[in-house]
């Protein structure tokens, strides 16, 4: 059984350092059962990686949900929102958005040419290389994206804010910083 897929079990029992107000969840049971079946595991790496995993996949579909309302998904918003975060004129070239957003060539042409379709972004020539385009946020991307971002910070604000106070969650982004800077 992995962690993406196990059941929750209200039977597992707490590990230990979790606080009495965070009730046993779905990883606890998966670990819980190792250590039934393999006691000589230090699970706590797959907990860790479980419950990143778990909230990773849980905020991205509320993301989705959020930035549906717009009319985009999460794919074009990072396009738009790369191209906000650029700052003025919101001017890049097709190989900058790809390689911000880790994408091929291939799979940033089909989400341009669905922002461009929904008047979004305009391609435009490069004045300094023939061979190549810019890409520009038009005034309606730029409302569009500024909305969204808006609208998806309300979202995990809320749902982080449900959890944990300021302190704790500025801590906990400082442990994931330090953990992704060790990948």
């Amino acid at each position: 059984m992995t962690a993406a897929t196990s059941p929750a079990s209200s039977s597992a029992p707490p590990q230990a350092g979790v606080p009495a107000s965070a009730p046993p969840d779905a990883v606890d049971a998966i670990t819980a059962q190792w250590a039934e079946v393999r006691p000589d595991l230090e699970t706590v790496p797959m907990a860790v990686y479980g419950r990143i995993y778990r909230i990773a996949r849980a905020m991205g579909d509320r993301m989705d949900r959020e930035y549906a309302r717009f009319g985009i998904g999460r794919g074009e918003f990072d396009v738009i929102a790369t191209l906000r975060r650029s700052g003025e004129p919101y001017t890049l070239s097709p190989r900058q958005l790809s390689g911000t957003l880790m994408l091929t060539t291939g799979g940033m042409t089909g989400r341009l040419d669905k922002l461009e379709k929904a008047g979004l972004l305009v391609r435009s020539p490069d004045p300094t290389d023939r061979r190549g385009l810019r890409v520009t946020l038009t005034e309606r991307g730029l409302r569009l994206v500024d909305e969204s971002v808006t609208a998806g910070l309300a979202a995990q604000r809320e749902v982080l804010g449900a959890a944990l106070d300021e302190d704790e969650a500025a801590q906990l982004s400082a442990l994931l910083r330090k953990l992704l800077a060790a990948h």
